[in-house]
């Protein structure tokens, strides 16, 4: 399905309304008008996944510039494929890369909105298998990295759940050239020694079930001579990213810190 681009004033003037920054992405109230007014072309793609005799479906954005442009592939959250993810997908586009958000669920046969309930989804999406999903980013990232358009270079970038697999599949892909994990954690000490290229890490100082292992992690990345910067924002909790609203403004405080640090990295990663 292809959306229709609307015009760059509509979206300059709800940027300017203060909905959502047009430097950063949405968040979780405003992500659905984001995406049904952003200017850039976004379509929904079928992707093979050979391996495994299936296909994923994933969201696709393009970038308006005239030089190749590196690309993202954008892990969702334990809740699939949302208009926050979509969001997401389309700032990553406005900054300049070709972003992919593959449904993981649809491995199974569903998409994401084919589930009754938030509940079910993140059911569906515990039961995912971590070999399957691995072959599906692969699928997904093939699918764009040797467009014309594309310049040969990939990261990844995920989200709590899709965080996690964010560290995973790097250690998994060694031809990913950088790895964004926001809230998840790493992977086995197996997998961190298979990672090749670098990891930047951002989570919240109230999530202490997910940040309580970054210490460690840096500490055994020593080890390995891996590059891991971590990133921690006092008082923002987990999630903060989608929820920018929340703890009492520690959250906004460090979206806006976070992602122009994101992009920083990628630019100089996927350049």
């Amino acid at each position: 399905m292809k959306l229709k681009p609307l015009p760059l004033l509509v979206l300059a003037a709800l940027a300017s309304s203060s909905l959502f920054a047009a430097d950063l992405p949405p968040g979780e109230k405003e992500a659905k008008r984001a995406i049904e007014t952003s200017p850039r072309h976004g379509e929904y793609v079928d992707v093979q996944v050979p391996e495994l005799k299936k296909s994923v479906r994933a969201y696709v954005v393009y970038p308006e510039r005239p030089e190749r442009a590196g690309v993202v592939v954008v892990i969702h959250e334990i809740f699939g494929l949302s208009d926050w993810i979509k969001g997401v997908t389309d700032q990553l586009a406005a900054e300049g890369f070709i972003a992919i958000a593959p449904d993981l669920l649809t491995l199974g046969g569903k998409d994401t909105d084919s589930y009754p309930s938030r509940d079910d989804v993140t059911k569906a999406v515990r039961g995912l298998k971590a070999d399957e999903v691995a072959l599906a980013l692969d699928a997904a990232r093939a699918s764009v990295i040797h467009k014309s358009s594309a310049n040969g270079r990939s990261g990844t970038i995920g989200f709590c759940w899709g965080g996690g697999q964010s560290f995973a599949y790097a250690a998994h892909q060694p031809d990913v050239n950088a790895a964004v994990v926001y809230y998840g954690t790493p992977p086995s000490d197996e997998g961190l020694a298979k990672l090749a290229c670098p990891v930047a890490g951002f989570y919240g100082g109230s999530d202490a079930r997910v940040t309580s292992t970054v210490a460690p992690t840096v500490e055994k990345m020593k080890k390995l001579g891996g590059f891991y910067t971590p990133h921690v924002y006092e008082g923002a909790g987990h999630g903060f990213l989608r929820q920018q609203d929340g703890q009492n403004g520690a959250n906004e405080k460090a979206t806006k810190e976070a992602w122009p640090a994101t992009i920083k990295f990628l630019k100089e990663k996927l350049k």
